[in-house]
């Protein structure tokens, strides 16, 4: 197992070097080929998606970091070729889609391609040839979409009589497709049909997606180095404190002469993500006592002595991949509760990780934690808001926070899968624990793409 240390990142499978020389990071495409052939062996005429730059799926099929209304891409198996594959961007958009999703799709003719094919400089890395239109931009995304697929596919599919009542072709759409795009694209005849080819192409990461998890991983680790040191440097007062009102909890930490709250803490967290180049993206979740068994608290409480403080940093990088990490601690414990929980999860945190490697199914990595933990004394099935184990082992991660695959599925674990391993135990009444890493799925087991000590008491890390 490797700790990715280093400043280069690895290949599919997680290990090796992916950067070249000159350090900089290797050209982030995607291959569209998977849809085209989705197309082909659902005997579908064409792929359809429409969104934002806020949707997972477009971002990821494009990598065009396009405006906040809505566009569309079309992709159509070709007789010639893998396919074609057309953006309906905005006009004002253009120079950069010609950018980021036809430039940044050829190969660079210098031996350095990702592991893929390289034919030459101008060609397509997949043999999906790229255009964009922009005309038309006083229609709908949906409209248009509708248009290019007529256009690419003429009407060897029936007459164009104009009747928009034919179903004479069917189209392949992403189930979160909008509904108004949906009216448009059938009403102009076509037949729509859901598909999982999107999210199935997501899960397995290439060596420059996985770079990239493992620079905004090791942003996260730095955030979190940060509130462990805030946390460390952090004074105990006593009961004399005027900030005592609640008779039955000890007055909060102070640090740098005033009172210490999840707001506070989360902030200097979210400078430290800002610093190394990453946006915190609204997903720093820190929870103290009984608002840590909240799995993604984020509000504003003292942080007290001797309650749990979760901690959950999943920020966001400039290319839109993610990051998950968390940890959990507590300032001047008494060892009960949150001492047994911490062993407990580190536990199941070492028998899950134990079991990531190609070929198992996913569900045995969930299974493995939930009997540790039950082992432990904690109910390895608790409802939401009951005393236990309240949520599955883990989940993937890339462009979106949670994608596939699910560790509590039955996929079986493949080379490049990245997941979060991530077990915890929770008590409503007193607080919460859970570890979380982010690690890829290697031919021969798997890497944490960026390591963070363990540990419940917080200790100076900067």
């Amino acid at each position: 197992m490797s700790d990715g240390s280093d400043d280069a990142g690895s290949d599919g499978g997680g290990g090796g070097s992916d950067a070249p020389a000159s350090g900089q990071l290797r050209p982030l495409r995607t291959d569209l080929t998977p849809i085209a052939e989705a197309v082909a062996a659902a005997d579908a005429d064409a792929f359809v998606a429409v969104g934002d730059r806020f949707d997972d799926d477009l971002r990821y099929l494009t990598r065009f970091a396009g405006p906040d209304r809505p566009y569309a891409l079309v992709v159509v198996p070709d007789d010639d070729a893998a396919g074609r594959a057309v953006l309906c961007a905005p006009s004002l958009f253009r120079e950069q889609a010609e950018r980021e999703f036809v430039a940044g799709a050829r190969d660079r003719g210098d031996g350095e391609d990702d592991g893929e094919s390289n034919d030459g400089e101008g060609e397509f890395h997949d043999c999906v040839a790229r255009e964009v239109q922009s005309e038309r931009v006083g229609d709908h995304a949906g409209e248009r979409a509708a248009a290019i697929v007529r256009d690419l596919l003429g009407d060897e599919k029936g007459d164009d009589d104009g009747d928009d009542d034919r179903e004479d072709r069917t189209l392949l759409v992403p189930p979160s497709i909008p509904h108004d795009a949906a009216v448009y694209l059938e009403r102009a005849g076509n037949a729509l049909a859901s598909t999982d080819a999107v999210p199935t192409a997501r899960s397995r990461k290439t060596g420059a997606e996985i770079d990239r998890l493992r620079r905004v991983q090791r942003a996260a680790v730095a955030g979190m180095a940060r509130a462990e040191t805030v946390l460390a440097a952090s004074e105990v007062v006593g009961r004399e404190s005027d900030e005592g009102s609640d008779a039955n909890r000890r007055p909060a930490l102070r640090w740098e002469g005033t009172p210490l709250t999840t707001e506070r803490l989360r902030r200097a967290v979210n400078a430290t993500l800002a610093a190394r180049g990453v946006r915190d993206a609204g997903d720093t979740a820190i929870g103290v006592g009984p608002s840590a068994a909240d799995r993604h608290f984020v509000g504003d409480d003292p942080i007290r002595p001797g309650e749990t403080v979760l901690i959950d940093v999943s920020p966001r990088g400039p290319d839109g991949y993610r990051g998950d990490l968390t940890r959990t601690f507590v300032v001047d414990g008494d060892g009960g509760w949150e001492r047994r929980a911490s062993l407990a999860v580190e536990s199941a945190r070492e028998v899950a990780l134990d079991e990531v490697e190609p070929g198992v199914p996913a569900k045995t990595v969930h299974g493995e934690a939930a009997a540790e933990l039950g082992a432990y004394g904690f109910d390895p099935n608790a409802g939401e808001g009951e005393a236990g184990f309240t949520h599955g082992t883990g989940h993937g991660v890339g462009v979106s926070l949670h994608e596939s695959p699910s560790l509590s599925g039955g996929t079986e674990l493949q080379p490049g899968h990245v997941v979060t391993v991530e077990p915890g135990v929770y008590d409503p009444d007193i607080g919460g624990v859970r570890l979380g890493d982010l690690v890829v799925v290697t031919e021969d087991g798997y890497e944490v793409l960026a390591e963070s000590p363990l540990g419940i008491v917080p200790g100076a890390r900067e």
